[in-house]
């Protein structure tokens, strides 16, 4: 019997989320539905597609064929399920009619139809609970705000894990745990908590918790890997002749002196303000020249003079037409 990798019929990763897998189904459905694709052997890719969905859609089905990866298929790519292997959530407890099951391979019939070689009974649970077994890994995410980020917090997070429960089954348990985030935590970083994810059987180690960073837009400020970016607004004085502006940082308020003769899109940098870390980033101060909305009498004449004065300056000379 042939191994099916199903994450590979709908062309996503291991780790994709539910919506990911739905619109990866979606989108290969329409592709390959034989009442309007002329894609060559569309209605055998449109059943793969259909068959691939059902597994991993399933919490229960998805978990199940996960651990069969682990145990692997052959060398030749053949693949036969571990002795005594029966599924707690194929066709016997998922409601399916003989013509379903026509629809699904002789893999997916194999795993999940009940046709395993018995000598257990209680199907996924009971298997494991009859040998050794590393408890899965568990993915979750946190979403930060720039500030928590910047200090370090402590954030209850909720996630879950699966196990085995007195029957056998394999079943879901929500965990909430209380996590101290270091400071200096970067968009995309993760943190490892050993031990924190599913329990393992037959006396194996629990897996691991791994959480993966999100920081949230920021109304101020935006974040280059430990760089902290931020536009602050001069007038045109200031720009031309020079000034000491305060602007602000995540850790506070500090001076900063613009140099004479800045343009709009000029960058200042300030060692040491982005996120902390063993080298932390630097805060990049974008320079925004900005008008007033409106001009006295007396300043529209002073800009007349300078008209006047600078006559000989044209900054479009280097405008390309």
């Amino acid at each position: 019997m042939e191994f099916r990798d199903y994450y590979a019929v709908l062309g996503v990763s291991e780790s994709a989320s539910a919506d990911e897998i739905k619109k990866a189904y979606r989108k290969l459905a329409r592709k390959y539905h034989p009442d309007v694709s002329k894609e060559e052997n569309a209605d055998e890719k449109f059943k793969d597609v259909g068959e691939a969905y059902e597994v991993l859609k399933d919490p229960e089905k998805r978990a199940e064929y996960d651990q069969l990866r682990k145990y692997g298929a052959r060398s030749d790519g053949s693949f036969e399920p571990p002795p005594g292997w029966q599924s707690a959530s194929g066709f016997s407890s998922g409601g399916y009619t003989e013509a379903d099951a026509r629809q699904f391979s002789d893999f997916f019939e194999e795993i999940f139809g009940g046709r395993g070689a018995g000598g257990f009974s209680g199907g996924f649970g009971a298997f494991r609970q009859n040998m050794r077994s590393r408890g899965e890994d568990v993915h979750t995410r946190l979403a930060l705000f720039l500030e928590e980020a910047f200090h370090g917090c402590e954030n209850q997070i909720q996630f879950t894990t699966h196990e085995v429960d007195g029957q056998g089954r394999l079943v879901a348990r929500p965990k909430t745990l209380n996590v101290k985030i270091p400071a200096g935590m970067r968009e995309g970083q993760h943190i490892r908590l050993k031990g924190q994810g599913s329990p393992g059987t037959g006396g194996g180690e629990n897996g691991d918790l791994f959480i993966e960073v999100e920081l949230a837009p920021h109304p101020v400020f935006t974040v280059e890997d430990r760089d902290i970016l931020v536009t602050v607004p001069v007038a045109p004085w200031e720009a031309a002749l020079g000034a000491s502006v305060t602007v602000p940082t995540v850790g506070g308020k500090v001076s900063l002196k613009v140099p004479k003769g800045s343009n709009s899109g000029r960058k200042l940098r300030l060692k040491g303000k982005g996120l902390p870390g063993r080298q932390p980033g630097d805060q990049i101060v974008i320079l925004q020249v900005v008008m007033p909305e409106r001009h006295s009498k007396e300043a529209e004449e002073l800009y007349r003079q300078l008209a006047e004065a600078e006559k000989g300056f044209n900054p479009r000379s280097k405008l390309q037409v």
